[in-house]
């Protein structure tokens, strides 16, 4: 059943809509854009965020510029003692932050890697309570700038496919960043899904849900269509790890059928059981991950 607060929230634009459809839809997309509280909203959280504190203090914290908005760059240095492993690019989901990463982050410097974690806008440390995929992308491209560039990408939901986006340069006057090898974790393989599922959430009708996503495109500069990430990750040379549950309540698993319909250079993996928040911190998938960057190390090597 539908919370008071989502009914009076559906009531307050359907009145808007029978007025001025475009209202509504500006209204919806400022709901879709607003970012959540950055307490922790379970126990589990707060156990969690609790843990990775020690090891987020230990990292060096860079403030990223960009179109007036900032993100936030969490530098862990590679290990002096261990051969470097390359760089590694690590970017949350909606409503999460990087600390929520610390297990996967602290494995990949183990393995040798310097590891950037992003605070994306409205999330963690970066100041503000308004995120959109361009922003999220342009983000990336601030950290590509300040930090030279990549071996490797790894994002988990949202970031994931911001992460894919950056790669295959689907945002106007962004340019690509193609890392060596790119991994996504339940990661949404496109954007026109996440705005039909958002008016159904909304339960908007056709003329709304066509005026946001009318304002959606204005303020991309692009159709919705463009920002299909399965689909130009085909189109990449960078081999693709995709990892995702069939579990997964909050990104079907059909994304992940989408990625590794794109081309042979997408690989596709299910950790079924970890569900769409577990997966990033489930043992299994963390040395995966580490073992896929390896692959590629050895193949340079061999």
């Amino acid at each position: 059943m539908a919370s008071f607060g989502l009914k009076v929230i559906r009531l307050a634009l359907s009145g808007v809509a029978a007025v001025s459809p475009d209202a509504a839809g500006r209204a919806a997309f400022r709901i879709f854009a607003t970012t959540p509280g950055r307490r922790p909203r379970t126990a589990k959280e707060k156990e969690l965020f609790a843990r990775s504190e020690g090891w987020m203090r230990q990292a060096q914290r860079v403030t990223l510029a960009f179109d007036g908005r900032m993100a936030v760059a969490h530098r862990f240095a590679a290990r002096p003692c261990a051969a470097f492993a390359g760089r590694v690019l690590v970017v949350h989901g909606w409503g999460s932050r990087a600390a929520y990463l610390s297990a996967l982050t602290e494995e990949l410097v183990a393995a040798g890697h310097e590891v950037v974690a992003l605070d994306l806008p409205g999330h963690g440390a970066a100041r503000g309570r308004t995120l959109t995929l361009p922003m999220a992308v342009r983000a990336i491209d601030a950290a590509w700038q300040r930090f030279g560039g990549f071996d490797y990408f790894c994002g988990h939901s949202f970031g994931g496919a911001a992460l894919a986006c950056a790669a295959s340069g689907l945002v106007p006057a962004v340019p690509a960043h193609r890392p060596r090898r790119l991994v996504t974790i339940g990661s949404p393989s496109e954007m026109t899904w996440l705005f039909k599922d958002l008016g159904r959430y909304l339960k908007l009708g056709p003329r709304a849900q066509n005026a946001l996503e009318s304002h959606v495109e204005s303020i991309a500069g692009a159709p919705l269509s463009a920002f299909d990430a399965a689909s130009a990750a085909g189109g990449l040379d960078t081999p693709m790890l995709v990892l995702h549950a069939e579990d997964d309540k909050e990104v079907p698993a059909h994304h992940a059928r989408r990625y590794a319909a794109a081309g042979p250079n997408v690989t596709l993996e299910w950790a079924n059981g970890f569900g769409h928040r577990r997966i990033v911190s489930a043992a299994p998938v963390i040395d995966r991950i580490v073992g896929f960057f390896a692959e590629d190390r050895q193949r340079i090597a061999a």
